[in-house]
């Protein structure tokens, strides 16, 4: 019973000590804007005159970078590392989810090394001394980074993953930041009167009324009050696993996806120019499509794709039923 109570009150400070469920849909809002990927169609080449009217042709499938792998025992979420090529220039954009299992990071670090330069996200990663949160910056910032911090650590704790800002090393030299600096990143979103929470809200409007399948309410709260953290994940994909859903109408003019990609693929045409062609991008799942677009048009072409398994998380399994020994009947006698 006291281990019961103290699993429900850490989840409750990790909530905002309030465990409703529409807090947590907020937070797998958030969440889903942060890990996953929209796709977007690619650029069509443009059709030539012909004297009688065509079809148009046909679009080229949406590219997903994110996805459910399930069976009978398991479902694995998996993020992608899809390849293109431009003139001799391989870059790869390497999927990231931002509380994982401790393994998924651990094959992340060790692929890293291959790449002439891995641009990184992170807004204020210009602050990093030696690959490391410089003390006292993990307590920095807003309320409203403050709460979304202390929020997705809490849930990392609960549900048993590891944290990409402690377990990848962004100390290698062959790093490369590539994002917006905090200051820049702040002055556009109030320039755009934009903010995290507005996007993630509207980006559950999206998913409502699109009908994107939600966590099922009352196995959600169960997985919630009983610690179970299997089944909290398992309910979560439900809704990271259309998270391209969530997102897919919201890759406009915004801070948070269009300029920070912007700012990205800048960086890349710096190390292009400098003689590097073996290239990575390390960025949260969601910003993709938009960046694909963005290099399709400046002439890249998509040319292979893998995956790698962020969360292993096993299903519960029914137990086999003990099988009745026939009853024997006695005799009177």
């Amino acid at each position: 019973m006291g281990e019961t109570l103290s699993r429900q009150n850490t989840l409750l400070v990790a909530l905002g000590k309030k465990a409703h469920l529409a807090d947590m849909k907020r937070f797998l809002s958030l969440l889903a804007l942060a890990s996953i990927a929209t796709p977007l169609t690619l650029a069509q080449e443009p059709v030539a005159e012909k004297p009688a009217p065509v079809a148009d042709p046909p679009q080229q499938p949406a590219t997903d970078f994110i996805r459910i792998e399930e069976d009978e025992k398991a479902a694995r979420l998996q993020t992608s590392v899809t390849r293109y090529q431009k003139e001799g220039v391989t870059l790869d954009l390497i999927g990231a989810v931002h509380i994982a299992d401790k393994k998924y990071y651990t094959a992340l670090n060790k692929s890293f090394e291959k790449y002439d330069a891995l641009l990184f996200e992170m807004v204020g990663g210009e602050n990093l001394v030696e690959g490391k949160v410089p003390e006292g910056g993990r307590e920095g910032g807003d309320l409203q980074t403050k709460f979304l911090r202390g929020m997705v650590d809490g849930m990392s704790r609960f549900l048993k993953l590891s944290s990409q800002m402690i377990d990848v090393d962004y100390s290698p030299k062959n790093f490369v930041h590539a994002d917006l600096t905090l200051k820049q990143f702040e002055k556009k979103q109030n320039n755009n009167g934009e903010s995290i929470f507005s996007f993630a809200l509207a980006a559950a409007q999206q998913a409502e009324n699109n009908g994107v399948k939600q966590p099922n309410p009352a196995k959600l709260l169960a997985a919630l009050l009983s610690g179970n953290s299997d089944g909290l994940k398992l309910e979560m994909m439900k809704s990271l696993g259309q998270g391209d859903d969530q997102i897919a109408a919201l890759a406009g003019d915004n801070v948070i996806i269009s300029d920070r990609n912007a700012k990205c693929l800048r960086v890349l045409k710096k190390q292009v120019k400098r003689g590097h062609n073996k290239l990575g991008i390390f960025y949260g799942a969601a910003h993709f499509p938009d960046m694909e677009k963005r290099l399709v048009e400046k002439g890249y072409q998509k040319t292979s794709q893998e995956w790698m398994t962020a969360w292993d998380v096993p299903k519960p399994q029914k137990k086999p039923q003990k099988e009745k020994e026939p009853s024997v009947e006695k005799k009177a006698g």
